[in-house]
């Protein structure tokens, strides 16, 4: 057996990110840069009115100006600005040669048909101007390699005219409940049966890590169908198996793991809950599979998941392999820890932070198999291991959820 920390450095040793895939903006979304990215143009790409209004030659002394022609986005100029004269311009339209900025038509006053009283006095030049280039130039690094692309950035791309670019894809990572007792959510349950919920659980933590999950049904505890869905699993860059890693009759993962050629990291670590957690790696036909068992009762899973799992996946997809973020926070009542293994304990927020601290209510968390009590939880608060008794105000680290 060994600890939390043991085991997060065999996983970090195991993990690279994913070879760089050329990609469309349509399925960037929170993908990571694989290269720096260079604008090909200035942007703007020309001197462009940033209001509605009348573009003027702050010089020209004239008592009155006549519009000559209305220039609107998407449409450039067929004339200059001349003495005496004004061209009206929407917002997002070139600014014609000979004017020196643009004044809102609010600002102005009609003084008859196309004819405006001369707004000049008091305007400085380059008003109401965006000028070409001011925002970045052509050549200029506008999207740095490793940046998590989102909505704003994948505008950026659209911007510059970078249709595709070079990105570490998502991971593929195929699910794997197991257990002779489990049933679909929507079947009735029949004596000694149970609901599968670490299926749905992990589809959807996989997808909310940004990564592409791939469903293998429910594995019954039976040796050739384990192995057929643990094979195809093996097709993907990480296979997640809940249940059948501890050391029951029908505990058969491992074993399985093993004929098809996943060379063991590490079974069981020192953690409550958690203690069975399997990883092994497979290599094979230019491939590398990284292979959780995790522990079958759903707290346990999802600890797990939390723990070691997600640090996986965002490497993978081209982050630093971090372990999980943990917030400094003070206890709101007294909390007695038993056990030679740290407990991470689900807590929630009892009351606003105050300075910046958080106060947490350990929940009487029943177990492994308590789910519910989970779904109440903020945190996971981290117990070293030891028999001690905390009073309200000592320290905690702890994991938000």
């Amino acid at each position: 057996m060994i600890s939390v920390d043991e085991a997060l450095d065999h996983i970090r040793r195991c993990v690279t990110s994913l070879p760089s895939v050329r990609t469309p903006l349509a399925e960037l979304l929170y993908l990571r840069l694989a290269e720096s990215v260079a604008s090909g143009v200035d942007s703007p790409p020309f001197d462009k009115s940033m209001v509605d209004g009348y573009a003027i030659d702050v010089s020209d002394a004239s008592a009155t100006l006549r519009e000559i022609e209305l220039v609107t986005a998407g449409h450039v100029p067929s004339k200059a600005v001349s003495h005496g004269h004004t061209i009206r311009v929407m917002t997002g339209a070139p600014v014609p040669a000979g004017a020196s900025a643009v004044v809102k038509w609010e600002d102005c006053e009609l003084t008859g048909d196309d004819v405006i009283r001369n707004p000049a006095a008091g305007i400085k030049p380059g008003s109401c101007i965006l000028r070409r280039g001011s925002s970045f130039h052509a050549g200029q690094v506008v999207l740095e390699a490793g940046k998590r692309l989102g909505p704003l950035d994948i505008a950026l791309l659209a911007e510059i005219g970078q249709a595709e670019v070079m990105v570490t894809p998502r991971p593929r990572v195929a699910v794997l409940p197991t257990g002779d007792e489990l049933v679909a959510a929507h079947e009735p349950l029949g004596p000694g049966q149970i609901r599968n919920s670490n299926g749905p659980m992990l589809l959807a933590a996989v997808a909310a890590a940004g990564a592409t999950a791939v469903d293998l049904g429910v594995g019954c505890d039976d040796p050739d169908d384990l192995r057929t869905r643990i094979n195809q699993g093996l097709a993907s860059d990480v296979l997640l198996v809940s249940g059948g890693v501890s050391a029951g009759v029908k505990d058969l993962v491992p074993g399985i793991l093993a004929e098809l050629g996943v060379e063991e990291q590490f079974h069981q670590v020192r953690i409550k809950p958690g203690k069975p957690l399997y990883f092994g790696v497979r290599h094979a036909e230019g491939r590398r599979t990284l292979v959780f068992g995790l522990p079958g009762n759903p707290v346990s899973t999802f600890v797990s998941y939390q723990l070691f799992v997600l640090p996986a996946l965002r490497a993978l997809a081209g982050a630093p392999f971090e372990p999980a973020a943990t917030q400094r926070a003070v206890l709101a009542m007294p909390f007695e820890h038993r056990g030679k293994r740290p407990t991470y304990h689900p807590c929630k927020v009892n009351a606003p932070t105050e300075g910046g601290v958080l106060h947490l209510e350990p929940l009487n968390w029943r177990g492994s198999a308590d789910l519910a009590t989970l779904t109440r939880a903020t945190h996971l608060a981290a117990f070293p291991a030891g028999d001690y008794q905390l009073v309200h105000g000592d320290a905690v680290d702890a994991i938000p959820l």
